[in-house]
């Protein structure tokens, strides 16, 4: 499966959108080190969307879109606690 999904989503593509974005975040900060960690906030920046349209894909079925994202139900039900997700 994992196999397929590489071959049908463009991977290059995601990249480019997140290299554009950090390149654009440190030209901003001007040579000025960021005020938090950078990994974390890329990864709550992207996690929200991504599981609010995987959510939407699934009609709200919250056991069908843990499926597709490869998350435990209850991993998937924390995640959208967190993140404040209705």
């Amino acid at each position: 499966m994992k196999t397929e999904c590489n071959s049908m989503l463009d991977e290059n593509e995601v990249a480019r959108y997140v290299r554009k974005a950090m390149n654009d975040y440190f030209k901003d900060l001007d040579g000025e080190d960021p005020s938090c960690a950078v990994y974390d906030m890329v990864m709550n920046c992207v996690e929200k969307p991504l599981i609010e349209i995987v959510l939407h894909h699934a009609g709200g079925n919250q056991t069908r879109a843990a499926e597709l994202l490869g998350l435990n139900r209850n991993t998937l039900r924390k995640k959208i606690q967190q993140h404040r997700i209705k």
